[in-house]
């Protein structure tokens, strides 16, 4: 899957800081402790070799969400969908200090009404005790950076309705929450007895 450093994907974050004297970059207001060091913060596309890492976080956030019983992804899902043929998939990886730190998991969809992709943003986690340093407003500028260059008519995600901390992060971004829409999700055997039906039926 891995994406290049370059203009279509958007500039790295970590290149020449790392080899420079490195400012403190302010990202905003949105997260307390908005600013971060760009010596300490490095984004990068995820490889094959990440794979176990990704899990990691995946499994990290269904704890956060309560729901840690529902991550059953194996390693053998994530290569086949996200590093073989044509990935569904796409991953950014946080690090600070050298240090994993959070990631990004996110593919693109279409909007017909508007005629263009659009980029849905599947899972977006950081490390409780690496938080407060803007790291996931980072990584979100690096997905915004992607949007932008696949041209893209936005980013669309969704977050859990107690998660106030998370909505009132996203709303200072001026990111809108569109609470007249549901989530409808059909799988397992009902979609299976749907997949089964004839226009008889």
């Amino acid at each position: 899957m891995g994406m290049e450093p370059d203009g279509r994907h958007g500039k790295w974050l970590d290149s020449p800081a790392r080899r420079s004297g490195c400012p403190k970059l302010r990202l905003g207001s949105g997260e307390s402790g908005t600013g971060y060091n760009e010596c300490m913060l490095k984004i990068r596309p995820a490889t094959e070799k990440d794979v176990e890492l990704i899990l990691q976080f995946i499994r990290d956030l269904a704890e956060y969400e309560r729901e840690p019983q529902a991550a059953i992804a194996t390693p053998e899902d994530i290569i086949r969908d996200g590093f073989r043929g044509n990935p569904k998939f796409r991953v950014l990886i946080a690090e600070w200090d050298g240090v994993p730190a959070g990631f990004a998991f996110f593919f693109f969809n279409y909007s017909t009404w508007l005629g263009k992709p659009g980029l849905f943003l599947e899972d977006l986690f950081v490390k409780p005790e690496l938080r407060g340093k803007g790291i996931g407003k980072a990584l979100l500028a690096e997905l915004a950076k992607i949007a932008l260059a696949e041209n893209c008519y936005g980013m669309k995600w969704e977050v859990l309705d107690w998660n106030q901390p998370a909505i009132d992060f996203y709303e200072s971004l001026d990111a809108k929450l569109r609470k007249e829409w549901i989530t409808v999700r059909l799988m397992g055997q009902p979609m299976e007895r749907l997949a089964l039906q004839t226009t008889k039926d």
